[in-house]
């Protein structure tokens, strides 16, 4: 039998113990960051930051950026498993991050669909087999594979966070109570701070059990220095005209009920002397003054007596004795300290109901409310949150300038908010999607600072490789690595070549790196292969691609009678739970423009586009489709593209308030005369990137 390691009370999961009974090591790696795009970044500012050096296709994050808004920060919108993540952020990030909220997912099916609009349709995308293993992994055991999931990350999020920093985790009925135990347990008891119930909707429809209507907020720190800012609920207004009037300067003054200035038990000394005529010592009580009075009062008056307290309170108009009333009375007033009722930990959606007791249909109690059908903020993302909710909480427990993360950001409410209320910001979600829509929201916040889109790449490949071939039988693991991928192609390994690895058919196949991108001139060595073997097609099969490809590649094999289709290696294959039916090898899209030059002035316009996963449209949908343009969701330009990182000086992008894709750029204007790269970046619906580079002279 063995001894599990159990010294307090503890949630338990068969996964969480290793042979020995010990709690199994959560697993860390420190891979590189590739930054994939920079936004808002001017090229001179990147290129004084790296010290005038040329970076190559993918830059690396080193992770030496400032701490605060004033320094060479950069927000980081980040694509990947968010272990894999927060495991690499700690080398760089280890306890300063001020703030983590996460809202991870709630055993639904459809945490990764999304709607979608192509022409005058409305479309579901559908998970890709990537996010289907998410949902698998997480629920496909029942609430144990959930459990084993998050003591991961949350063991992880525990080292990210600074000393005075906080943790919100956004949870259902379904597993609250489990994730409350493992918090106490990663964090402390000590360190919970609070449950916070957010009634998120109104109530439902007959049900045989109480409608749920709430989520819970599990709200736990790092410690007991940590950052709190009260934060007061302003007074509803049904509830300050029933009970506030003016006084004759217009300020609003409580006028009914409240506490007295006596406290229970007579006291000698001042405190129960006779004032004016009352004298709490006969009734046994002692002047007692309210904290709310002494806040609105300069520093000299705690040095008073308290019979001269009373007086200069009195004369201020902050007590008030009225012939009805027994005792003297404090006045409450709103002023700018005395704006509302602190939050207390129900925040709640409340619908407004003629004649209710909340006040008028213009003063309903506006607490943080469920997001509606039409609700200009909701971008379609079913498991979206409101911005009113984030608000509070970022602005609870940091202040201007710190770190906040989500690291199941979804559509970006966490870091739009953060953006807007000056927080610096790290947002990761392993949907593509969701970070494309991110982006989008992102951009669409006036003044938006620089941020970087960055993934773990060729090094999350690199894991992977590393885990799931082992080079047995006298194999290297390259070889298996490519007997995989063939495998999944539908194609058998053939030998004798030395850039060629399998045969689909009558078609060779080569298969690309998985730590480089494919470039041209591995292209063409494979097309002279073909050329000398007497093939007449070759498919390329890649995990990322030199820019520019697409065009080179299929003019110089063309003039070698070779037809080369490029294919791309989907990050699903590295599911070992995916089977080769669940895996899409799609061809690279097409991507046509113009450039028109005017001096040293360059426009661009969009001319065609061929969407590479388009048997993700279903049959009935295509025929809303009016035009090629209806398949993209955005666009940007690099006008100065240097084979490094993405420089994203224009873009385009459809909005729910302007669904209409803009397909001529703004001009650009260049210092002086000579040649340059133009490297235009596509989106499609589905959030699939497309490039396409031009060579301009102006």
């Amino acid at each position: 039998m063995v001894d599990l390691d159990i010294k307090d009370a503890q949630v338990v999961w068969p996964e969480k113990f290793d042979a020995k009974g010990k709690v199994r090591d959560t697993g860390r790696w420190d891979l590189p960051f590739q930054i994939i795009e920079a936004v808002k970044e001017a090229r001179a500012t990147r290129e004084k930051g790296s010290g005038g050096r040329q970076s190559s296709l993918f830059d690396v994050w080193s992770g030496d950026s400032g701490s605060d808004l004033s320094s060479d920060w950069k927000n980081k919108l980040i694509w990947g498993d968010n272990k894999y993540v927060m495991s690499s952020l700690l080398s760089r990030l280890a306890g300063q991050v001020d703030l983590i909220y996460i809202d991870p997912p709630f055993n639904t099916g459809d945490d990764f669909s999304h709607d979608i609009e192509i022409g005058d349709a409305e479309v579901t995308k559908q998970p890709s087999a990537i996010e289907v293993k998410a949902y698998r992994d997480t629920w496909g055991k029942g609430t144990s594979s959930y459990l084993d999931m998050m003591y991961d990350r949350l063991c992880l999020m525990k080292d990210l966070l600074s000393p005075k920093g906080s943790i919100y985790i956004h949870l259902d009925y379904n597993v609250s109570h489990y994730v409350k135990v493992m918090m106490d347990e990663i964090f402390g008891r000590e360190n919970f701070r609070n449950e916070v119930i957010w009634r998120r909707t109104g109530a439902h429809g007959p049900l045989k059990t109480y409608g749920p209507i709430h989520d819970t907020i599990l709200y736990y720190t790092k410690s007991d220095e940590y950052c709190f800012n009260i934060i007061k609920r302003p007074y509803m207004r049904g509830h300050v005209e029933g009970r506030y009037t003016a006084d004759s300067s217009g300020r609003l003054k409580f006028t009914s009920g409240g506490n007295v200035l006596t406290g229970a038990g007579a006291t000698e000394g001042e405190s129960g002397q006779p004032w004016r005529g009352f004298n709490p010592s006969a009734k046994n009580r002692h002047w007692a003054i309210p904290g709310f009075l002494t806040e609105q009062m300069p520093d000299e008056f705690k040095s008073l007596g308290v019979l001269e307290k009373l007086e200069t309170l009195y004369k201020k108009g902050l007590i008030e004795i009225k012939p009805d009333t027994a005792w003297p009375t404090p006045v409450r007033y709103l002023t700018t300290t005395n704006q509302g009722q602190p939050l207390q930990d129900i925040w709640a959606f409340q619908p407004y109901t003629e004649g209710s007791v909340y006040g008028t249909k213009e003063g309903i109690d506006a607490d943080v409310k469920w997001l509606g059908p039409t609700d200009p903020e909701r971008l379609d993302f079913p498991t979206q949150k409101p911005e009113g909710l984030l608000e509070r909480i970022i602005a609870s427990s940091t202040n201007e300038g710190d770190l906040v993360a989500d690291f199941f950001c979804g559509s970006g409410t966490t870091l739009a908010v953060a953006e807007r209320s000056r927080r610096r910001w790290i947002g990761c979600d392993m949907s593509r999607f969701a970070v494309h829509i991110a982006r989008k929201r992102l951009l669409d916040i006036r003044d938006c600072r620089p941020f970087e889109i960055l993934n773990l790449g060729k090094y999350e490949r690199q894991i992977w490789q590393g885990l799931s071939f082992s080079g047995s039988q006298g194999q290297s693991v390259i070889y298996e690595y490519l007997a995989f991928i063939l495998k999944l192609y539908d194609a058998q390994p053939i030998s004798g070549f030395q850039s060629i690895h399998g045969r689909r058919g009558p078609a060779f196949v080569h298969v690309g790196s998985i730590d480089a991108p494919v470039t041209i001139d591995e292209v063409m060595a494979s097309v002279v292969e073909c050329e000398l073997a007497k093939q007449s097609e070759i498919h390329i099969l890649g995990w990322e691609w030199e820019m520019g490809i697409h065009d080179l590649v299929e003019t110089e094999a063309k003039k070698k009678g070779v037809k080369v289709l490029l294919k791309q290696i989907p990050s699903d294959v590295m599911d070992p739970q995916v089977s080769k039916e669940d895996v899409h090898f799609f061809d690279l899209a097409y991507v046509q423009a113009r450039a028109t030059v005017k001096k040293t002035s360059v426009q661009l316009e969009l001319q065609d586009f061929g969407i590479p996963s388009s048997d993700l449209i279903r049959d009935e949908i295509r025929k809303n489709i009016r035009h090629w343009s209806d398949l993209i969701d955005y666009w940007a330009i690099d006008f100065d593209f240097k084979n490094d990182t993405f420089l994203n000086s224009w873009q385009a992008y459809r909005t729910q308030e302007s669904p209409r894709l803009e397909l001529k750029s703004a001009s650009h204007d260049y210092e002086k005369h000579g040649k340059h790269q133009v490297l235009v970046k596509v989106v499609d619906i589905f959030g699939i990137d497309s490039s396409k580079l031009l060579e301009v002279e102006v």
